[in-house]
């Protein structure tokens, strides 16, 4: 939706379509979703892609290039392990079938995707590539994310945004790794119990969700990306919503900017009580 309020023509893939839902089973659709881009004040194009699945990809880049002739911007922000990780089972505990799914679903995904999508984005120079994941280089370098499978999947999204980068140098290319703070979507919200209307209500049971934003946040960054003339001066680099808040001076939908990852660190890790005063 933010790309789509600067004008752009955004290609919407997953699984998900009115007629079929993925084993997710989430109501929302690719066809919503790019009605919403549309809406914005973009072109929003809804194609059910299965990552996985090379020749579906390969299929779509082709038809990006047919009809739009480049690539200017690729966010790889596949994922779909939400229902396969446990947060208590140890890596010999876990179900191997399971954690080896989310793996294929976290990386290869974005390994089949880049394949494909990078021939056509670096046609021209100033070619961007958006690799989303959960957490800042520095937090998960030094934070361990609760279980194996779920740790080792988002680490490896910032490799490969990094890997990314210096193939791409050469061609005028730029690829970083983004990441949102604690990220109202729609399932966070639905765990909570509540709506983006009185998120608010949630804090009484967990009060540091009070540092959370919403998709919009992250949204707006990827657009200052892709939007900065001078975008790769951030090549290789892990960035976060609310670190490029402070560079491009964006906010969330309620004017706010929330620092999360500082936060996480300063405040709750530190054991402090929730206080957002000064991180949003």
């Amino acid at each position: 939706m933010e790309l789509g309020a600067t004008g752009a023509t955004v290609y919407v893939t997953g699984r998900t379509t009115r007629e079929q839902r993925s084993e997710i089973d989430r109501p929302e659709t690719i066809e919503e979703t790019a009605e919403l881009v549309t809406a914005a004040g973009g072109q929003g194009i809804a194609v059910q892609v299965d990552h996985l699945e090379r020749e579906q990809v390969r299929a779509l880049v082709e038809r990006i290039d047919a009809e739009q002739g480049r690539l200017d911007v690729l966010v790889n922000d596949i994922w779909g392990g939400e229902l396969l990780f446990s947060w208590s089972d140890k890596l010999w505990e876990h179900s191997l079938d399971d954690g080896l799914r989310i793996l294929r679903l976290a990386i290869d995904t974005h390994i089949i995707t880049s394949h494909y999508a990078l021939p056509l984005l670096i046609r021209k120079p100033g070619g961007l590539v958006v690799e989303v994941t959960d957490g800042t280089v520095e937090y998960n370098a030094s934070n361990y994310r609760v279980s194996f499978f779920y740790d080792l999947a988002k680490v490896s999204v910032t490799r490969m945004a990094f890997a990314q980068a210096k193939e791409l140098a050469e061609h005028g290319g730029t690829a970083v790794s983004l990441t949102p703070g604690w990220l109202r979507s729609e399932m966070m919200l639905e765990h909570f119990g509540v709506t983006e209307a009185n998120w608010g209500d949630a804090l009484a049971n967990v009060p540091h969700f009070a540092i959370s934003e919403t998709p919009a946040f992250v949204g707006r960054a990827v657009a200052a990306l892709a939007g900065d003339p001078e975008v790769n001066r951030w090549n290789g680099e892990s960035l976060s919503s609310g670190r490029l808040a402070q560079v491009y001076g964006f906010t969330d939908l309620d004017g706010s900017r929330p620092d999360a990852w500082r936060y996480l660190v300063e405040v709750q890790d530190a054991g402090k009580p929730a206080d957002v005063t000064g991180y949003r």
